[in-house]
């Protein structure tokens, strides 16, 4: 009996204690079986660190099964002489936007140095003492989540001082589909570098491999090795006396996989549904609706206080991570488009989904002031200026779609020259 019942009480403690992403699909969260990550392959990388003084590049979502990689390496004699954080910080919990400066990790006492603000990449000061520079982030697929950003100045900066770069690869957990808008570059900004649609259907490895091999950063190595670490085929030795870009690849992970975070991006996604719609419902925070920060579902709930008051209604209050969301304590109109995992899959349907945001428009009474700044923001996130003429003018979500083509199909057939993993 007392056996039991201490069985009962282990099992009551790890159902309250695991994560929403894992119970999100308990059953799917590696549907062709176990899905290893790259920072999970420590075998693989950690022999490249021996000896080396490193630079990481990581946040709340670097870890190895529940234990923040910093502390794993360090934990296993890895010499890490700075942290590099990106939006939200190190530990990932500033607000979207938030500017957060340099500091001393309290747990670590290493210095951690934010590249999020005017700041976005190392400086040759920042990299005096290191020899590897290394980058673990979990990124959720959207041409406007900044993480991609980060790393190319990351990237960048590698090349410019000369340093090796090492990226230990994570799944996509929008990497089944490729759609949306292809950025116009004229709408170049820190949500949107580089001309890919709004899902690109990448890993941050493949995505890294792109931007060399395709000539798009503005540094352009004359001599440059690619290792991929951990696939089939055999790796070419890292050298660390010449610029080298080595990728621990995922394993068991393919584009048609369904993986579930352990561990929430960032504090306004924070479950698997919010990662689902955010592609889509981003969108909306270049209008005057709430994208739901404040709210228990952001990017799941949106409205405006002005929107008719027989749709759903939700108040949006401050809270950890949206300490100032847009209408906060105001009562808003507006739609739910909440569910379970397989519901919200069902509703996204492997597309940038437009109804909600062209339904908005039409119904909102005050269209000259539906886009912030006279539609500056919008714009930055679509990637280009045409996307909200199209809503003024009243088109379809087709005849939007059909817009995208041919630089979408282009994009696609880009892509797939670089990709680790089966589709």
């Amino acid at each position: 009996m007392y056996k039991l019942l201490w069985l009962l009480a282990v099992l009551t403690v790890f159902a309250f204690t695991t994560p929403s992403y894992v119970k999100a699909f308990p059953d799917r969260e590696n549907a062709s079986g176990k899905i290893t990550t790259g920072a999970e392959r420590m075998d693989l990388y950690l022999p490249l660190l021996k000896g080396k003084r490193v630079g990481i590049f990581a946040n709340n979502t670097s870890v190895v099964s529940i234990t923040n990689l910093v502390d794993t390496l360090l934990k296993r004699g890895v010499s890490i002489k700075v942290i590099f954080g990106p939006e939200h910080g190190f530990r990932g919990t500033a607000d979207a936007g938030e500017k957060v400066g340099n500091y001393t990790d309290e747990k670590t006492g290493i210095p951690v140095v934010s590249l999020y603000g005017s700041k976005r990449r190392p400086s040759a000061e920042d990299l005096k003492d290191v020899d590897v520079m290394l980058f673990d982030i979990q990124d959720v697929g959207t041409r406007f989540y900044t993480y991609i950003s980060s790393m190319q100045e990351f990237l960048e900066s590698a090349i410019e001082n000369d340093k090796p770069l090492l990226i230990l690869d994570r799944p996509n957990p929008n990497g089944f589909y490729v759609d949306g808008p292809v950025l116009d570059t004229a709408f170049r900004s820190f949500v949107g570098m580089e001309p890919i649609p709004i899902a690109y259907g990448m890993t941050i490895g493949e995505y890294a491999t792109m931007l060399l091999k395709e000539g798009w950063l503005t540094k352009k190595p004359k001599n440059i090795i690619v290792n991929i670490e951990g696939s089939h085929k055999a790796a070419a030795p890292l050298s660390l006396t010449q610029f080298s870009l080595t990728i621990i690849r995922c394993d068991n992970y393919t584009h048609k996989s369904r993986y579930v975070l352990p561990v929430k991006p960032s504090p306004n996604l924070p479950d698997i549904q919010s990662v689902y719609w955010y592609p889509s419902t981003c969108l909306f925070e270049g209008t005057v609706l709430s994208e739901g920060r404040g709210t228990p579902h952001p990017f799941q709930w949106f409205g405006h206080p002005l929107l008719p008051k027989n749709l759903f209604s939700f108040t949006p209050h401050a809270m950890p991570g949206a300490t100032s969301p847009k209408l906060k304590d105001q009562l808003c109109y507006g739609w739910d488009v909440s569910g379970t995992p397989e519901e919200v899959l069902k509703k996204t349907d492997g597309k940038i989904q437009l109804k909600w945001l062209l339904e908005a428009y039409r119904l909102f009474p005050q269209k000259d002031s539906f886009f912030l700044k006279n539609g500056a923001s919008f714009n930055r996130l679509a990637g280009n200026n045409v996307l909200i003429n199209q809503i003024k003018k009243g088109l379809s979500e087709t005849e939007i779609r059909k817009s995208w083509e041919p630089a979408l199909s282009k994009f696609k057939s880009i892509r797939k020259k670089y990709l680790l993993y089966e589709e």
